[in-house]
């Protein structure tokens, strides 16, 4: 069976509305575990061989996060900084990562007009996604093209309920390709 982690970081959690409801949406699915960063290490004090453990089971990495500041909110890039670590996740012998699949579902509060050049951010949104991107590419993970959610604070109860179809669609099918990855890998 293919295995989904979901590394979720909502710095305000109570605040999230769509955020949180990627993640309700995400539970639902069975072969699918969350570890919610802000629940778990508050503190900030990551235990980095629980998180790589639970990493090593998995086939696809889910990174659930709102985009903060044109990024990752601070814990997840601390656990990036801290959990991925040289030898471990990349480098010399550093290769507990590879072949997996790593997957940006995020929320952005702007809509997409908002991430251009004569949008009020100034550039395409695909201008934030690299560094997540080539993070991953650098573990030697398979990068999905991430599931990003524009302006979804706005959106109608239609246009909720197709977004998380959608989520659960594509989650379903890369779910499949993974566990098809794992079969030919242990063939």
């Amino acid at each position: 069976m293919s295995s989904t982690l979901v590394i979720h970081a909502h710095p305000r959690p109570g605040h999230s509305i769509v955020t949180q409801e990627l993640r309700r949406t995400l539970e639902s699915v069975d072969e699918l575990s969350v570890r919610a960063l802000y629940e778990l290490y508050p503190d900030f004090d990551i235990d980095v061989s629980s998180e790589q453990q639970a990493l090593e089971q998995a086939d696809l990495v889910i990174w659930l996060a709102p985009v903060h500041w044109y990024s990752v909110p601070a814990l997840m890039k601390h656990w990036f900084d801290q959990v991925l670590a040289h030898g471990w996740a990349y480098g010399r012998g550093g290769n507990a990562l590879q072949g997996k699949r790593a997957w940006w579902v995020a929320s952005a509060g702007g809509a997409v007009p908002a991430y251009s050049v004569g949008g009020s951010h100034g550039r395409p949104f695909a201008d934030f996604i690299a560094p997540v991107e080539h993070m991953a590419r650098y573990c030697g993970m398979q990068w999905l093209p991430p599931f990003v959610v524009h302006a979804g604070h706005a959106a109608d109860a239609d246009t909720r309920r197709a977004t998380r179809e959608a989520l659960l669609q594509q989650l379903r099918q890369h779910q499949g390709q993974a566990q098809l990855a794992a079969r030919g890998a242990a063939a």
